[in-house]
């Protein structure tokens, strides 16, 4: 039985809180964006973030959610309900974000990494739809990853499966969160598309319309490489080409009707869809090349809320039919 009550989406980046109703159609309704400020720690963090959620539902005019649903990045354990060291939430070790929402709302909750969540909501409502095999990497403040294998979410041995921003695509190279080097998210992420340019402007022997800006970020590089800056255009290629290369190697190992590119990096559009797109095309083998399709997400920036939204309402779902213990989609 299908509960026709909305839920409540929660998700926490490094660098914004987005929370709103969600309904069944995957609409949102009160959507609130605010910035994290991560820097205040975990504890000043969930409150703000649980104070969206309750002007979110007064905004919402929807009554009362049946559930909330909470995207992170990871790692986490979702089944315990705990984020354990989110890498882009310092400090944040072992932080029990389901039971402090249930308590908060006094209603069930649940926690998936955010990327999975997402997935998740661009194979029911957007870009992936019904695809048998779906994939998904967010470029935002981190490179995360999610995968839909034969119709349903993966999540790994220990539920922190598709961690595609740790692929190694220059081994040796910039140091990741992680602690390794040369991973995707240490060159394609929006914070570190930014840090490479001020890294390489910052031995004066560069010119570019980037110099002299007090604070550089990914969507400045692509602007001014769209406007023909030599150096940002430099800084753009290399990201679309370890991106490429990425998206190349995980097309050939699962073969996926669709590769979905979602998060704030690709705000760039055709930009950033184009090369990586090409770079597939013309590298990857030819069964997979032939049959996948590599597009930018059908949610845009609401695809993190309305994953977390869908796991909500799977949650109430679950509970309607079996209210000792709900089954994990």
């Amino acid at each position: 039985m299908a509960t026709q009550h909305p839920v409540l989406a929660l998700d926490i980046g490094g660098t914004k809180l987005a929370v709103a109703m969600v309904t069944r159609d995957g609409r949102t309704h009160g959507l609130l964006v605010e910035p994290t400020e991560k820097h205040r720690g975990p504890d000043a963090v969930v409150s703000h973030l649980f104070d969206l959620g309750r002007r979110s539902i007064a905004a919402a005019g929807l009554g009362a959610p049946a559930a909330v649903g909470i995207s992170c990045g990871g790692p986490l354990d979702a089944a315990a309900g705990i984020l354990t060291g989110p890498l882009h939430l310092p400090g944040w070790i072992d932080v029990p974000i389901v039971a402090m929402a249930s308590e908060a709302f006094g209603v069930p909750a649940v926690v998936e990494n955010d990327a999975t969540a997402a997935v998740l909501a661009e194979h029911r409502f957007g870009a992936a739809r019904g695809a048998d095999i779906a994939l998904y990497l967010t470029l935002s403040t981190g490179v995360g990853g999610g995968s839909i294998i034969d119709g349903r979410l993966h999540r790994g041995a220990a539920g922190n499966g598709g961690e595609f921003g740790h692929l190694t695509v220059r081994p040796g190279g910039r140091q990741c969160e992680c602690g390794r080097r040369g991973c995707l998210e240490a060159y394609a992420s929006g914070t570190n598309i930014a840090e490479r340019a001020q890294e390489l402007l910052a031995d004066g022997t560069r010119e570019s319309s980037l110099r002299g800006m007090p604070l550089v970020r990914a969507e400045h590089v692509s602007t001014a490489a769209a406007a023909g800056d030599p150096f940002a255009r430099e800084v753009w290629d290399d990201t679309t080409a370890l991106l490429g290369q990425a998206v190349t190697d995980l097309v050939n190992v699962f073969e996926p009707n669709v590769v979905v590119l979602g998060g704030g990096v690709t705000r760039a559009g055709a930009m950033l869809l184009d090369p990586v797109r090409e770079i597939v095309q013309q590298t990857a083998m030819p069964p997979a090349a032939a049959r996948v399709d590599v597009t930018l997400a059908g949610l845009g920036d609401e695809v993190c809320v309305v994953g977390a939204g869908a796991l909500a309402l799977d949650l109430a779902d679950d509970l309607a039919l079996d209210p000792k213990g709900p089954a994990r989609v």
